[in-house]
């Protein structure tokens, strides 16, 4: 079996050291060269045509921003990032996976002897992921993925319950997807919560980051708060985000419970709380990522009475988690991505079921 060839990019000659060991002791893959800078990379790119990159975010001479507009324009490629812990870092991160990067991987801030090591696992699974992605330029999503002014009027005049709810999962390649969803919603639409696979430290931001370019708020969740129409609520990278009741109300509510199928926050905990307090008052959406995380979780919210949706395998940068849910019968729907605000709009006002159905 052809081992995955990776080129390391970064300019501290520690971390192209312990990545490079790390890679090369797994079976499958294997480093064939490293550079300290997107100079030197680019060149070695075309001597030896690698299946991976991992590129430091922060680097002399072109930083990798710069390094990754011109690689996605050129000669796209599977792209994981390593970026620092940072403000800076983190808008940094977000513009590359804009750009086309597949996934990143946090840079430890402190040991970074052992805090690399400690990564090992989950730099070589990204690597992994990224061998198989569906690399591509994304366009930003236009017209016909924009929830329509038909569908928002609809929303507006249905007078939609308080009592339905979006709730949303995504892993790989779902930064981008989620945006691409968010920014079609209308301020009055119904709750949304979304757990995204994403360490900590970074959640905040990418919240941040949505509420800047959404109509709806969108924010962090810290638990315990009411679940508001026009706001969204992001999994902290550091917990599982639950639903629950209180009264007459859906609070948030946050759990440090050991990680589900290897990931907290993880989507199908999110799922299965949306099942046992919502039922047939949420709308269920999965999008991209690597794994079965979110599956047996919707498969409840189907048997609960909700209606739920899957991104298609054409417009997924990887298709696992969409592909699993599909496969035990937990979806309603498969949209591609430019319709998916669209779709969920139109569920909630009863708009038809027009779409690829399963």
């Amino acid at each position: 079996m052809k081992k995955i060839s990776v080129l390391v990019i970064d300019d501290s000659a520690l971390v192209r050291k312990l990545l490079t060991e790390m890679i090369n002791a797994q079976p499958d893959m294997e480093v064939v060269g490293s550079a300290p800078d997107p100079i030197v990379a680019r060149e070695m790119i075309r001597a030896l045509n690698p299946d991976v990159l991992t590129l430091d975010v922060e680097m002399p001479k072109m930083d990798g921003l710069e390094f990754m507009e011109k690689l996605m324009r050129l000669r796209p490629m599977p792209v994981v990032m390593v970026s620092t812990l940072t403000e800076r870092g983190s808008e940094a991160t977000f513009r590359a996976l804009e750009l086309g990067a597949v996934d990143f991987v946090a840079k430890p801030k402190m040991d970074i002897h052992h805090g690399l090591e400690a990564y090992a696992d989950e730099i070589t699974g990204k690597i992994r992921t990224a061998s198989m992605a569906h690399v591509r330029r994304l366009e930003p999503v236009a017209g016909n993925g924009a929830a329509n002014e038909n569908v928002v009027q609809m929303l507006r005049h249905h007078g939609i319950s308080t009592e339905k709810l979006i709730i949303i999962g995504a892993s790989t390649g779902g930064t981008e997807a989620i945006k691409d969803v968010l920014v079609h919603f209308p301020p009055d639409c119904p709750g949304i919560l979304i757990a995204q696979h994403m360490p900590e430290g970074f959640t905040r931001s990418f919240a941040e980051r949505l509420d800047r370019l959404c109509k709806i708020r969108v924010t962090e969740a810290e638990g315990g708060e009411r679940v508001l129409p026009g706001h969204a609520y992001i999994a902290p990278g550091h917990s599982h985000l639950l639903l629950r009741r209180s009264g007459a109300n859906y609070v948030t509510e946050l759990s440090q419970a050991d990680p589900v199928n290897r990931h907290r926050p993880s989507v199908d905990v999110l799922f299965q709380s949306a099942a046992h307090c919502a039922g047939k008052n949420a709308v269920g959406v999965i999008l991209t990522g690597m794994g079965k995380d979110g599956a047996a979780g919707m498969l409840d919210m189907h048997h609960a009475g909700a209606y739920n949706l899957a991104q298609d395998e054409a417009s997924c940068v990887v298709f696992g988690m969409p592909k699993e849910a599909i496969a035990i019968g937990a979806v309603d729907e498969i949209v591609p991505l430019q319709d998916m605000a669209k779709r969920v709009l139109a569920r909630l006002v009863g708009a038809g079921k027009q779409a690829v159905r399963v």
